[in-house]
This record gives structure tokens, sequence and C-alpha cells, in this order.
């Protein structure tokens, strides 16, 4: 093995381009790869860790008080199939008006619009709306209990009456805020916590929740074995656990649910990422197998050499083997390693405010084992094959061997090609693939395989362009107008809802005024609250894009998100019953809005002023005349009312910009890999072709000939590889959008995803050809310099 060794990194210092080059696509590929198989564990594993950590409940159900008593719900629990439950516990509905809200200022100075419409299609609204309108609060003794162990995350937990603990979407914030519930008692906030089951909104201790008059009793569940896998069996075990009670269960909330809203951010990025993982891996097969043949016949002596010196059959093959798996080693590390730096902020940002405080997330051991395991086996493998070769010559063929293509290889396709009119250098490029069609094999593929990561990230891009100017509502609306919360220390408007609106229509540089309203709402038939958004004056003109149906245009309609639809069974043309304080309104499902919010509704004033008629907007949203200058105008809105705070809208979409930025990175990785194959071909080709070259040129060929004809001999196969690269590229688009999508619960319109044109096409198929040329042309300059008498004297 000493002598493997030393021969071995004698092959690697002798071939350092060849070296370079597998160490960059391996490299290139594991990185892919750590952040694909990162964001893929993220998807789950942390939601599982935490759920098991807090005992979560999976199944949350409420039931009717007047129908069944505790002793019944607590027989429940031993029930064939409950591993666990806890309850029952006394449950109450209570309403909160605006002025009451105590959410974190930081979070309440961004506003509704920014909640709910920043950052569509990455989670539920980021702010907290935990103390405004209708919560679902709960008499509970202690946080502690066999199911649904609520974590404290500031204060303390309510134990006397006049106390209250909240549920927090984010951060911890400060305890001691007072709130005061209409026609019940004054309770002061002691602490904040998190259910990971979300089984409620707030809990009081059980001799608070009696002032409250609960209608309700909850109990939560936890089955055991396979019961909990799915959906359909977890409906099974909650039917068999509940099956000698008098009446069904009001409401249920699966765990499943709550998993797959926590975990839709991240699998979102899933399929792309793996996608350009799998390429990569590809692509680094396909070159570390091309380098690996090329050095086995560029190294025919050395092969009869070290054989004739002792080494075996085996020794030979290990000395290619090692040549290459030592800058695969190293590529494979330093991209682990930079794939977990890169993976961190993505992470971070794909989880960012949708209620994970509870979450450790973070790339798992297993990822870094497998990848810094599996990529040199890939390599090894890689090269096996050519290598093998090298095992099977015999020491005199291999040293009698010559370097160049035997005879008779490829002449009848040049012959044919020398008949044509082209240019005689054209016609001897076109001509030398054909020489090493193995060769030729592999670098067209990698070629192809560039190209198709190139179209697919176009599409990619397009597409998340498209989708990112319609959730930020690029041209059509400019600047929000947060009303002011005096609660907050902030200036209430000086006039009221109808008189601040006229106020903004009559600035100068006003087009286009929509007053939104923010409430939560409930859902007849579910236990969660639903966040609302009520539109009046020119929604129509600055109203959300509408992937199926319609947008809003008369009282008693909404438009709902698909992940809203498929978590409630429902879809365009149905009916929905909003419940607020007692007061209820029904509204048509007219239209499918692109967002993945699972809990967000839009309507309009009508339907807002049915149930809720002295509601006021708390935010305006603006539309300028072309040329306004936002800022001015936002300043010339404080100026007419200090109550106002307008914040101008921002034209780019977070999830945009972070699928495009990493689909850009990693094509511009991928087709520079696919280049250097290109590189390492021209390369092998003009070393073995020395001879030739030299009597070409001593015939009159000029070094710019021979450069065209090295160039020609690569843009032909980039050519074809764009013709065969477009194809598949559109391809994994049409396998992957929909995954993406599928995954993140948005729905997108057609045309967001006719991204094909003729003049997107056109370019695409040059692809191949730059592709190409880009890796020929530093070997193609050094075939150029030759000189004539070099070649021969070598010769």
């Amino acid at each position: 093995m000493s002598a493997v060794w030393h021969a071995s990194r004698a092959a690697v210092r002798r071939r350092r381009l060849q070296t370079a080059v597998i160490g960059l696509v391996v490299f290139a590929s594991t990185v892919a790869i750590v952040v694909a198989l990162g964001l893929l564990e993220a998807a789950s594993a942390p939601f599982d860790r935490a759920f098991a950590q807090q005992r979560g409940a999976h199944v949350v159900a409420s039931f009717d008080r007047a129908g069944v008593s505790d002793a019944q719900l607590a027989a429940t629990a031993r029930r064939p199939g409950v591993e666990a439950a806890a309850g029952p516990f006394e449950q109450a509905v209570i309403t909160l008006p605006d002025a009451g809200a105590a959410a974190d200022k930081g979070s309440a100075e961004k506003g509704p619009a920014e909640k709910g419409s920043a950052d569509k299609g990455s989670g539920p609204p980021a702010a907290p709306r935990t103390i405004t309108g209708p919560l679902t609060v709960v008499g509970r003794a202690d946080p502690g209990g066999p199911v649904d162990r609520v974590r404290l995350l500031a204060g303390r937990w309510a134990t006397r009456p006049g106390e209250i603990v909240l549920h927090a979407l984010g951060a911890e914030r400060d305890v001691g805020t007072v709130i005061s519930v209409p026609g019940g008692p004054q309770l002061t906030v002691v602490g904040w916590a998190s259910s990971l089951s979300r089984s409620a909104q707030g809990w009081v201790s059980p001799g608070q929740i009696a002032a409250l008059h609960p209608t309700a009793a909850q109990m939560l569940y936890r089955f055991s074995g396979p019961s909990s896998s799915t959906d359909g069996r977890i409906e099974k075990a909650l039917a068999s656990a509940t099956a000698d009670l008098p009446v069904s269960p009001l409401a249920s909330q699966s765990y499943l649910g709550i998993k797959r809203d926590v975990g839709r951010a991240a699998a979102a990025y899933v399929p792309f990422l793996l996608a350009f993982g799998v390429l990569g891996l590809v692509v680094a097969v396909l070159i570390v197998a091309n380098v690996v043949s090329g050095a086995v016949i560029a190294g025919l002596r050395h092969i009869g050499v070290l054989k004739t010196l002792g080494f075996t059959p085996n020794q030979v093959v290990s000395v290619y083997l090692v040549m290459v798996l030592v800058p695969g080693v190293v590529g494979c590390v330093t991209g682990t390693v930079l794939g977990g730096v890169a993976a961190q902020p993505l992470l971070k940002s794909v989880f960012m405010g949708i209620g994970t405080q509870d979450l450790v997330v973070g790339i798992s051991p297993w990822v870094y084992g497998v990848t810094l395991l599996g990529m040199p086996v890939l390599v090894v493998l890689a090269a096996l094959v050519p290598a093998l070769r090298a095992h099977r010559l015999s020491a005199a063929r291999a040293i009698s061997a010559g370097s160049a293509p035997r005879a008779g290889r490829g002449r009848r396709v040049q012959r044919a090609l020398a008949g044509t009119r082209l240019p005689r250098p054209v016609s001897l490029g076109l001509g030398l693939p054909f020489a090493r069609p193995g060769r030729t094999a592999l670098t067209l593929a990698a070629v192809v395989l560039g190209v198709t990561t190139v179209t697919l990230a176009t599409g990619l891009s397009s597409t998340m362009a498209a989708y990112g100017e319609a959730v930020q509502r690029v041209g059509y609306v400019h600047t929000v107008v947060y009303v002011g919360k005096p609660q907050f220390g902030e200036p209430a408007p000086r006039q009221g809802d109808a008189g601040t609106e006229a106020l903004l229509r009559s600035l100068p540089g006003t087009v286009h005024v929509t007053a939104d309203a923010w409430i939560d709402v409930k859902l007849a038939g579910y236990a969660e609250n639903i966040s609302c958004q009520f539109f009046r004056g020119d929604s129509g003109t600055l109203g959300e894009t509408v992937a199926r149906g319609r947008w809003l245009e008369g009282p008693g309609e909404v438009v709902a998100p698909p992940a809203f639809l498929r978590k409630r069974g429902l879809d365009v043309g149905d009916r929905v019953t909003f419940t607020l304080g007692g007061e209820k309104a029904s509204a048509t499902i007219v239209g499918e809005s692109m967002d993945g919010m699972p809990d967000l509704l839009r309507s309009n004033w009508e339907t807002l002023t049915a149930f809720a008629p002295d509601r006021e907007a708390n935010q305006y949203e603006i539309r300028l005349a072309p040329g306004t200058d936002v800022g001015a105008y936002n300043a010339a809105v404080r100026a007419a009312d200090p109550g106002l705070n307008p914040v101008a809208l921002p034209e780019t979409n977070r999830d945009a910009v972070i699928i495009i930025g990493s689909a850009s990175a990693l094509t511009v990785l991928l087709a520079t890999v696919a280049a250097l194959g290109v590189f390492n071909t021209v390369l092998l080709n003009t070393r073995e072709r020395r001879r030739d070259l030299g009597t070409l040129k001593s015939l009159g060929m000029t070094p710019r000939q021979v450069s065209v004809m090295v160039v020609t001999s690569m843009a032909a196969l980039g050519a074809v590889g764009g013709l065969l690269g477009i194809p598949a590229g559109i391809g994994a688009y049409g396998l992957i959008m929909p995954a993406m999508t599928d995954a993140a619960g948005v729905s997108l319109p057609a045309f967001m995803t006719d991204v094909w044109h003729a003049p997107v096409l056109a370019l695409l198929a040059l692809t191949g050809v730059v592709i190409a040329a880009l890796g020929a042309l530093v070997p193609a300059r050094s075939a150029a310099r030759l000189t004539i008498a070099k070649v021969l004297h070598n010769e």
C-alpha cells in the first residue's frame, strides 16, 4: 500500500487539472445534497422530537357539556387503543374587543397586512393574534399531565381567580397586562405558554372558568401503536374511544394537520433542492468516469511500467481509485461543511414566524454521516469501471500501446465531412468527437445535464418572480397606512374610519384606496379561530390574485386559500358560516387565492356589517399615481394625521428571493461543473492528438484555425446537448413545480406556470453551445500555441 500511495500521490500532482475538476464537482454535489437532506429532515423530525417531549395530543376533542358527563368523558381514557388521556377540562370561548388587544408592540406595529401578506406561502401570519377576537380558554390546574404538557415561556401558571395564561405564537412577552372580558371578569396575564398541540389559546384555573360560562368540555388523547400514523387511523381511533358516549364530539383537531402546517414551509423547498442535488450527483459520476477513463488511456505506458515493476493488477486499479478518492474526499468534506453552514440561514428563514419556538431546528448528524460516507463511495464506484480497464491490460501491451486513437476510429465520418463545403477547420472539428465515442457520450451527457439545470432554473425563477410580484402586489399597492393604537402609546387618528378614508383619498397622488379590517372569527363546526380580512373600497382593483374562480364582487362572498379548502374538505361554490360574539353570517366561496395560509379568509365589508356593523378598518392600502414618490407621500400622510402610520409595501417576497437565489447559485455551480467536464475532454483530446496537430500546422493550419477546430468539436456537442437538455428541463419543471406548490399548500394561476415561450427556448438552445465553448476555449488556445518543432521533438 505504501507503493500504491506514492504512485497515486504522483498521479495527483501530475494531473492537477483533472484533480481540481473532480474535487469541484464533488464539492458542488455535496453542498446541494446536504442542504436538501437537511431541509427534508427538518420538515418533520424537529416537530416529532418536540411533540414526543411534550407528550402532545394526537387529537384535541371538544364535547357538548349538556350532552355528556365528566365521568363518561373520563371513562374514554380506558378504551382500547387509548395510550393516555387528559381531561375533561371545561372550555369557554370569550370575545375581546380590539381595544383590549395586548399583543406585543413590535408585532402590532407591523400591522395586519404585513402579518398576512408580506410573506404568503411561508406559513400562518407571523405576528400573534392570541388575545384579539374570540379565544378558546380552558380551565386547567397545571401545565403538566400525561398529555399535552404545556411549556411556559414567561411568567407562571394561572392558579388563582383573575389570572390567565395566554398561548404565544411568537417570542416571549411581558406579563401583567390586564384584559377585560365583555360581560365577564377582568383577567391579568400572568404567563405566556406554548402548546404544540394547540389545545387552547388561554388557560385559567378550574375555579375561574365558571365565570367565563363554559359550554364545552375538552379531552386530549394519545393513541397507541400505528393508530396515530394517518388521518384515517386517527379518525377510527377517536371513533373507537368515544363509541360509548351518548354524543359525538363537537369538533376535533388532529396533530397531523399541525405537523403539516409546521413542515409545509420546509417541504416546499425540498423538491427543487433534491432535483439539483441529484443532477449534481449524476454530473459528478459522469465527469469522474470521464477523468479516470482519460487518465487510463493517456497513461497506458505508465500502467505498463507499473506492472513491469511488480505492481499487481489490483494495485494498479488501486492507484487510479486513490487518485480520484483524494480530491473526492477533500471536495466531500469541504462541501459538507459549507452545506451545513449554508443550510442554517435557510432553515432559520423557512421556519421564521410560524409558531415553532418549541422546535430545535437544525441538521441532524445522520445527514452529515450519510454525505461523508456516501459521496466517497459514489466517487469510487464511478471510477471503478474505467479503472478496471487498467486491470485487464498486460504489461507488454500497455507499454507498446500508443496514446493516439486506433486507426480507423471515426475515419468514415471524418471523410464524409471532408467532402462537404464546410471550412476545413470546421469539418475537422466536427469529426473529432467520433474518434472517442465513449468519451464523447460522457461529455455530451454532462452538457445535457447542464442545459437541463439551466432550463429548470429558468422555469423556477420565472414562476417565482411572477409569484413574488403577485403576492407583494407590485404596481398595485404602494403603501399601507396603519391606524395608531393608543394602548401602545401611539396617537389615535383625528377622525373616524370614514373621515380617515376621505383624508387619504384627498391627498395628492392617491389613485385607489382599500380599507381593511382584520378580525378573528369562528367557523361554524370548528374550534379554532379563523383570521378574516374584510375589504371596503377599491378592492376590485387592488385585490389579491385568484388562482381559481373570481375575486369578490358582492356581499356574502369569500375567497379562500387552497390549504383552507383542503383542510376542511371544501371547494369553490360551497358555503361557510362565521360566528362572532353570538352573531352569525353565511358566505359563498367564490374563489381560491394563491397563498398557503390554512386559516385565512377574505371577504367584503358587507359580509362584516351583517354580524359586526360597528367594526372599523385598521389599515388602508393605497395605490399611487405613476411617478409619485412613496416616501414623500408617506410624509404627507403623517403630517396630515399623526395618528396614521404609513409603511411602503416591499416589492420583494422572501420565499421568491430564497428560491431564485438558491436556484441561481446552484445553476451557476452545476453549469460551471459541466463546462469543466468539457474542459477535461478537450484537454485529453488535444494531448492525444499532438502529432496530428503538429502535422496540420506543418501543412499550413494557422493557430486561429486550430482554435476554431477544437472549439467547433465541442460546440457541436453543445448544440446537441441543448436540443436534448431543454425537453429534460421542461419535464423536470413539470414534476418539481407541482410538488413544491402541493407541499406549500399554494395554488398558482396558469399564467405563472406558462413560462416556455419561443424567445426563452431560443436562448436556452444556445446554453449548451455556451457551456461547451467556454469549456473548450482554454485548452483550444493552448493547442493553438503548440509549435511544430516542440511536437516533432516529443515524437
